[in-house]
Parts: structure tokens; C-alpha cells; sequence
């Protein structure tokens, strides 16, 4: 076990999560940010290194290695799942070096004996997470003293690093199939994740980022059961270990499949709507043309208030104009200050020239209708709406500490009533693009002792389940022309829902998973549910912990994860059930530390564990867009590397 080490978080049990005020910790996926990466400030795409910093001395006699030679796969699929090696001779000599059961190698290489000589490989395997010092990172943690399939994720994360990348597929690969039921805690050991799934991901995204290694795995699915008293120790894990194969140009091809080769086989909506092909690939389609979804989270704050400043409405300078809408300016040169060069252009027009087409909104403020039909009509940006659903308590008028509770018939008829009138009010509108029930409701509820989500639905699956079908239908009666889907923070109750809630249209997913994308969500999705997703969240702060703005890695992380939304999209080579996705978010929001300090000043200090570059998320930093030293706050604007990311992939 690993607590109060330097660890990043996937897969974890029991899922757990802290919200600080409106943002939270979510359910998250392991993955370091490669040193050896560069992002270039125009965006030309992420530049990994090609060729590794090092050399082994052994690279394996198999690409791909061919397990059932060596030994035999038991009770695949079930909880009872595992290999035994017969030929362990063999297998050490296909999987290579610092790859199990190969550990003699490493002792045995002359870079080991010469590093060590130096001192570059002493204290702490902990130490040596992501350094700069690449070759030692491998070494270190090829050696370590330490659970065996923790030892050998780590040792493939640092292979990886240093730009083995077959190689680290081979040792994550081994993981899986050696070491499923080994486990990781958190740096603060509040949870813990597990290997299987994590080097599953880990693999996943590789072989998308790298179709030069012509790679894919294919038939691979790892199942975790939670334990009734909540225990780590006793969650089972279901393995199947699927194959590694050769391809040459699944992973590559350059030209998405055209889906007018296709029939429709299910059309969820009417005006804006889902529609299904005979692939089984989704695409969201507006006035019967495809529409994909390049969002952004708008909920632009005033420095010195908070969530609840209506952005719709300011005008803090009563000259008839909305101020964020219309009177924003590029600080160009970071000065702090508006010069004769840096034109007023406004939050749509730089919306616009980004390539955004869509923001979401929560109907727990009163909405400009009237701006956001010029948003609309001007610069082409529709709205997905957002109801809480009793998230935060807002609109069930349950008591904070008990939270929202789906059992209860008054609190549910106040939701409802919420949501009926929002669709009234809108349906009509030519912005609209489609209706979001919930903001991660199903988040855990026992944080600390606390309920951080304040709605019992954690709780109440089955019963939330059903209240958003109910909830949903009368959606659609109300206005069949626009579909339904639930936001959610990760997979959690999403086979609940398959079974309770058939009237949702999409699934809308909250997701942080890392800096390399989203690993195994799409196809975990798809085996849950037979609908689109959306991903509703998704981002990165600007700030490393100790070290300052930190760019480059935002906007690495955003160009990374947009890339796998485009690549499981309809027509490429994934799952085909990305509809999109909205970052997470526009502006800083200088509110959002829960430890009481001034609302006029910009918290940098780490938050909680989150799967960043850093490991730490600063709540106060999650804009791809800031707010200077906030003087001019609400007009000032600093365009960071990941807007210019979207400027280009969004063309």
C-alpha cells in the first residue's frame, strides 16, 4: 500500500469525493504528464519524443508476446480469473527487461550499475515519479521494494516517460494479467485504486496517441465489484485479458467513414436529436445535419463575487451593455492594463473566433432570453440547459446536511415543477440544443462523514434512476424536439440507469481523467448502455503546485483529451459514442476556495488530488481564459496556450 506517497487516483473504492462549494473532486483515471513532452505555443499538436532518452539492455524477443505459449489462462471473465506461467524462462526472455517475470535483467545492465555508482538511484521509489532524471525513474521503480503490480505500473509510467512505448505496453500488459487484485492508496490514504483497470487505460490511450506503434487491444474488459461493507480489501475483479494486435492502419487512418453509408436505426428527438447507424455509431444532429459538440462552460464571476453574480444581467459600467457578453478585451501583452491596440471585442466574439458552438448554462439563474438569441444569431452558439435536479439542494428544498432525497414526494414534485417551467420558457427558443438533468448527483455522499453532494441519489440509485425517467418523459412530452440526458460524474449508477431511466437520450459525463485522455470510458460506456455520450466536464488547471502558471501542461492536457472525443466519435476508429464534449471552463472563477479567503484574491495553493500534471488541482485556476490580477475584472482577458489549442482544433 502506498498512502501519504506521491500517487495519483483511478478506479478508486470506495468512490469518494470532496466538493469545494460548486467544483469537486471527481472519478478519475491515473495519468502522469510525460516530462519529455513539449507543447508548442501555436499549437502544432503534442510533441513526444520519438526517440527514448536511453537504452535497455534487453527489449524482449516479442512485440507482441504471445502469453498461451507459456502458460494458461484460468476462469477469464470471472473473479476467480488468473494466469500460470509453465515456461518462465521463456516468458522473461519475450517480455524483456524490468518487465515480470523478468527482474533479473535490470541488476544486470551496466546503465543500472552505473546509475547507481553515481547516486542517482537512492531514497525513495516515491521519489522518483515523473522526474526529469528518466533513466532512473526506470531503474528505481524496476527494483523497488514494493507490492509487485503496483512496482510494475510504475516501472511502466516511467517507461513510458522516457519513450518505450511498446515496451511500456508490455509492462502494463503484465500488470493486468499478473497482478489484477493489487492496489494503490491515495497520497492521504482516504481510497484506493487498482492496478487492472488503470494499466488497461493506461494501454488504451497509448495505442490511440501512438498509431505508429500499429497496435490496438482489442476484446479487454476488467469488471469491479464493490464490497457491501465498503472494504478495499475485499472488492473482486473480474479479468479478461483480450488480445494485442496488429494494426496497420485501424489506428491511423486519416479519413472518417462517411455515415450516409449507413441507415438510422433509432432518431432520439426531433429538431436536435440522437441518431443511431447500423454500426452502432451515434451522432447528435441538428435540423437533420450533424452537430458536434465543441462546448464551453460560460459561467463568468466578477472577482470579489461569487456563483451568484447573473452574468446575464451585469452591467457594471450602465451603459445598457452586458459587460462579459460584449465589452471583454484581450490584454495582449499581460500588462495588467487596457492599451490603445486592445480593442473591446466581448466573450461571444472571442467564443466564436475559438470555434465554440455551444455553452451550458444551469437554470438556476434567471436567463436572458433576448442575449442569448443575439448569442445565437450573431455567433452562432446554442445552449444546452442544465437543472440540478436537487444537486446542491437547489430546487428540492431539502436541509443541506440531509441533502436532497428522491423518496421524498414533496421534494420531487419541487424538482419537477423546476424543470417544467424552465421547458416552458424555453422549448420555443431557437438557442436551445437540449436539455442536462443533474450535476453529478450520483457523486458519494459519505466524503469524510459529509454529505459532499447534498442528494441522497448515491444512496437511492434505483429510485434516482426512476425520478429522472419520470422526470425525462415529461420532458418530452412537453417538448419532443430536443433530447434529454443526465449529468453525471463518471460511470457510477450508468447501468442503473440502462435499466430505470430508458427515456434519457444521452449520458452526460463529468470526467478529469488525465493528461493522455479518457482511457477505457467510451468502451465501458458502451457496454453499460446503448446511448451517446456527451461529455459534459473536462479540464485542466493552469497552476503547478510550487512552481507557478503552468500553460503548457493545460493545454496539453486539453489538446489530448479533445483528441480522444474526435477519435470514438461517429466515423473514426474508437467507439463511435462521443457527441462531444464542454470544457471545463471559460474564465477563472476566483470564489472557489472553501478556506475563507478573500473573494479578491486568486488562491493558488493545491486544493485536492486530481489527475493534473502536478497531481493537485487549484480550484481558482480551471479557466482557459484568466482574469489578470483582476483590476479589471469583469473585462480583463488573458488568452492562455489551451484557448489557442481550440482555436485550431475547432476549425
Amino acid at each position: 500500500m502506498c498512502a501519504g506517497r506521491l500517487v495519483f487516483i483511478t478506479d478508486k473504492f470506495p468512490i469518494k469525493y470532496l466538493k469545494i462549494k460548486l467544483l469537486k473532486l471527481l472519478l478519475l483515471m491515473i495519468c502522469f504528464y510525460p516530462m519529455n513532452n513539449c507543447f508548442h505555443k501555436k499549437c502544432e499538436g503534442a510533441k513526444r519524443q520519438k526517440k527514448p532518452f536511453f537504452k535497455l539492455a534487453e527489449y524482449g524477443t516479442e512485440k507482441i508476446v504471445k502469453y498461451e505459449k507459456y502458460g494458461e489462462f484460468k476462469n477469464v471473465g470471472t473473479f476467480d480469473y488468473k494466469f500460470v506461467i509453465k515456461d518462465e524462462k521463456g516468458l522473461s526472455m519475450a517480455v524483456g527487461e524490468g518487465i515480470f517475470p523478468n527482474l533479473e535483467s535490470v541488476i544486470k545492465d551496466k546503465l543500472y550499475k552505473k546509475l547507481r555508482k553515481e547516486g542517482r538511484l537512492e531514497g525513495s521509489h516515491w521519489d522518483h515519479v515523473a522526474t526529469s532524471d528518466l533513466a532512473a525513474d526506470f531503474f528505481v521503480w524496476a527494483t523497488a521494494n514494493e507490492n509487485p503490480g503496483v512496482k510494475l505500473f510504475f516501472t511502466a509510467k516511467a517507461l513510458e516517460n522516457a519513450g518505450f512505448y511498446l515496451h511500456a505496453i508490455k509492462a502494463y500488459r503484465a500488470a493486468m494479467i499478473f497482478f489484477p487484485r493489487s492496489m494503490c492508496w491515495s497520497r492521504e490514504g482516504l481510497w484506493a485504486w487498482f492496478i487492472a483497470p488503470a494499466a488497461w487505460s493506461a494501454i488504451i490511450n497509448l495505442t490511440r496517441m501512438h498509431p505508429e506503434i500499429e497496435m490496438k487491444l482489442v476484446d479487454a474488459c476488467v469488471k469491479v465489484e464493490k464490497s457491501v461493507d465498503g472494504d478495499p480489501h475485499k472488492i473482486r475483479i473480474a479479468v479478461t485479458p483480450g488480445h494485442l494486435i496488429c494494426c496497420k492502419d485501424g489506428n491511423n487512418r486519416k479519413e472518417r467513414i462517411d455515415s450516409n453509408k449507413f441507415k438510422i436505426i433509432q432518431r432520439r428527438g426531433g429538431k436536435v436529436s440522437c441518431v443511431q447507424y447500423e454500426n452502432g455509431h451515434w451522432e447528435l444532429q441538428v435540423n437533420g445535419k450533424p452537430f458536434f459538440v465543441r462546448g464551453v462552460q460560460y459561467s463568468p464571476t466578477k472577482v470579489g463575487k461569487d456563483y451568484q453574480w447573473n452574468w446575464m444581467k451585469a452591467d457594471e459600467n450602465s451603459n445598457g451593455l452586458i459587460d462579459t457578453a460584449y465589452e471583454t478585451w484581450v490584454d495582449k501583452n499581460r500588462n495588467n492594463k487596457k492599451d490603445k491596440n486592445e480593442k473591446i471585442v466581448g466573450d461571444f466574439k472571442l467564443l466564436k473566433e475559438m470555434g465554440c458552438n455551444v455553452i451550458r448554462l444551469f437554470n438556476n439563474t434567471i436567463l436572458n432570453k433576448e442575449l442569448l438569441c443575439d448569442m445565437y444569431n450573431t455567433y452562432g452558439i446554442g445552449v444546452f440547459l442544465c437543472d440540478p435536479l436537487g444537486a446542491y439542494t437547489v430546487h428540492s428544498g431539502a436541509d443541506w446536511i440531509e441533502g436532497t432525497d428522491y423518496s421524498d414526494y414533496q421534494q420531487c414534485e419541487k424538482m419537477k415543477e423546476a424543470v417544467y417551467q424552465t421547458v416552458i420558457e424555453c422549448r420555443e427558443e431557437p438557442w436551445l440544443l437540449g436539455y442536462i438533468l443533474g450535476n453529478e448527483n450520483n457523486m458519494s455522499s459519505d466524503y469524510t462523514g459529509v454529505n459532499a453532494t447534498r442528494t441522497q441519489a448515491f444512496l437511492q440509485p434505483e429510485i434516482y434512476a426512476k425520478f429522472l425517467n419520470e422526470v425525462a418523459k415529461m420532458v418530452h412530452e412537453l417538448d419532443p424536439e430536443h433530447p434529454v440526458g443526465v449529468g453525471n460524474v463518471g460511470l457510477e449508477l450508468v447501468e442503473i440507469y440502462a435499466v430505470y431511466a430508458p427515456e434519457l437520450d444521452f449520458i452526460g459525463i463529468n470526467e478529469y481523467s488525465g493528461a493522455n485522455g479518457f482511457g477505457t470510458l467510451w468502451i465501458k460506456a458502451g457496454k453499460l448502455i446503448n446511448r451517446p455520450i456527451l461529455i459534459t466536464e473536462f479540464g485542466c488547471d493552469a497552476y503547478a503546485t510550487g512552481k507557478g502558471m503552468d500553460e503548457n501542461a493545460q493545454a496539453e492536457y486539453h489538446h489530448n483529451c479533445w483528441k480522444d472525443i474526435l477519435y470514438n466519435s461517429q466515423g473514426e476508429p474508437g467507439e463511435g459514442n462521443a457527441i462531444g464534449g464542454i470544457v471545463f471552463e471559460w474564465l477563472d472563477e476566483w470564489w472557489k476556495d472553501s478556506r475563507g479567503d478573500p473573494l479578491d484574491i486568486q488562491n493558488n495553493e493545491p486544493t485536492c488530488e486530481m489527475a493534473f500534471p502536478d497531481g493537485w488541482s487549484q480550484e481558482e485556476w480551471l479557466g482557459i481564459v484568466g482574469q489578470g490580477d483582476g483590476k479589471n475584472s469583469p473585462f480583463l482577458r488573458d488568452l492562455r496556450q489551451a484557448y489557442f489549442v481550440y482555436k485550431q482544433l475547432w476549425k
